[in-house]
């Protein structure tokens, strides 16, 4: 789940906002984003409170089977639907969201049962995302991006039909988040506002994890230019008024690809991740740091594996992050996971880049005004307060809040350009 490894931090504010859904942090942060999405289509809140309703608090099966059926009352929805294609879309939209939800909670279930429901259940979810495409009268499109040898899969979400040049929003995911959250995230704002949006599958995420065991990469230059190099060949893209949004761990993703991919007019990180392995470290003994740090692998693994024996959420905790590394070794692990950052990097980005800075950050708390104090380009840090509802990681249950700040600073520098 996307907050399998998070502690709530001490939160202000109304119960409502900060008590939360469930005890449980991973429980009551999918549900915080699933109301969220609601905003932008994905779903109703009714049919997301009906959902959470039965699930017993920390009951991963209870959670699996909730939305699973969820799902599959979507699907069989839009399948209904055809002959109207905008309910049809609603609802091949709402099933593929409710199917990465039940995906999300599959590493609480024991091992044997985890690994045959994943694959088949991410099928589940980019089916009915597909399904969504097909149903938009040709104004979204399947853009396959080369990259290595074989192709990254991305879909351009186009206003309308017509080939006409766009500004384009390119947007890259966080480390297993859904293409459904990239909707609600920035995607479908986009679109009402007359622009493109570009989403798609980079190494470790979704469909290259799920289905080709491509995993993650630290220098995501590698990624981002051949997706710019093939939009900005495209008849429907302005190649001219390029942005791009990073969600939660695309935060040091994006900010490291702008180190060297400079054709974006602006940026943004939601939020700023200076050190991807902060969100490890924090949680880690000063005596296992020590052994990180002076290359004491035998000793470290130890000591992991026996607090993994002892501790069956740790271990569930370990599996889901270790996975999009591709890496078994607890100590290779935590070591990879430590190049993940931006401090040798963060002063070549020339793009003018907005920060996301939201009250009771989870994984990265403190981060974003790190990464704005190693800028030499243009930056910006735009709060976000539990005065507003939009504490907690990613802003999820204030989207459109988040997207008229976003997009209110993009476009004011998409005017600067053409002003010139």
């Amino acid at each position: 789940m996307t907050t399998s490894q998070s502690v709530r931090p001490a939160a202000t504010g109304s119960r409502a906002l900060t008590g939360g859904f469930f005890a449980d942090t991973d429980f009551d942060f999918e549900t915080r984003l699933a109301l969220g999405a609601t905003a932008y289509g994905v779903g109703d809140p009714g049919s997301v409170l009906a959902t959470v309703n039965g699930i017993a608090d920390g009951d991963w099966r209870g959670w699996f089977s909730a939305w699973t059926h969820r799902g599959d009352q979507f699907a069989a929805l839009g399948v209904a639907s055809a002959a109207d294609p905008p309910g049809a879309m609603w609802a091949h939209l709402s099933a593929s969201a409710a199917y990465s939800r039940a995906l999300a909670a599959v590493d609480g279930l024991p091992a044997g049962e985890a690994a045959d429901l994943m694959l088949p259940t991410f099928r589940s979810s980019r089916r009915s995302w597909n399904a969504m495409i097909d149903s938009s009268g040709g104004r979204f499109v399947r853009v396959e991006i080369p990259y290595e040898g074989a192709t990254l899969p991305g879909y351009l979400l186009r206003p309308d039909s017509s080939g006409a040049p766009r500004p384009t929003f390119v947007m890259t995911n966080g480390s297993d988040g859904a293409l459904t959250g990239l909707w609600s995230s920035g995607a479908a704002e986009a679109l009402a506002r007359g622009w493109n949006a570009f989403v798609y599958d980079g190494p470790g995420q979704q469909s290259l994890l799920f289905e080709r065991g491509v995993t993650f990469r630290p220098d995501w230059e590698a990624v981002l230019t051949p997706v710019v190099d093939v939009l900005v060949d495209r008849a429907d893209v302005d190649a001219q008024a390029l942005t791009a949004y990073g969600i939660s761990q695309a935060g040091y993703w994006l900010p490291r690809a702008l180190a060297f991919e400079h054709r974006f007019v602006a940026a943004v990180a939601d939020p700023g991740v200076v050190d991807v392995s902060a969100s490890w470290m924090s949680y880690m003994p000063p005596e296992m740091i020590a052994l990180l740090d002076n290359g004491q692998k035998d000793t470290f693994n130890a000591y992991m594996a026996e607090a993994a024996g002892q501790d069956p959420a740790l271990e569930r905790t370990f599996a889901f992050r270790a996975r999009p590394y591709g890496i078994d070794d607890s100590f290779d692990l935590f070591t990879a996971v430590r190049t993940y950052q931006l401090r040798d990097v963060a002063a070549r980005i020339r793009t003018p880049l907005l920060i996301t800075d939201p009250e009771d950050e989870q994984f990265w708390p403190g981060q974003s005004k790190q990464l704005a104090g190693l800028l030499k380009a243009p930056h910006e840090l735009a709060p976000f307060s539990v005065a507003d509802g939009a504490n907690f990681h990613c802003q999820p249950l204030a989207p459109r809040r988040t997207a008229q700040r976003i997009f209110s600073w993009l476009s004011m520098h998409l005017d600067a350009t053409r002003t010139r």
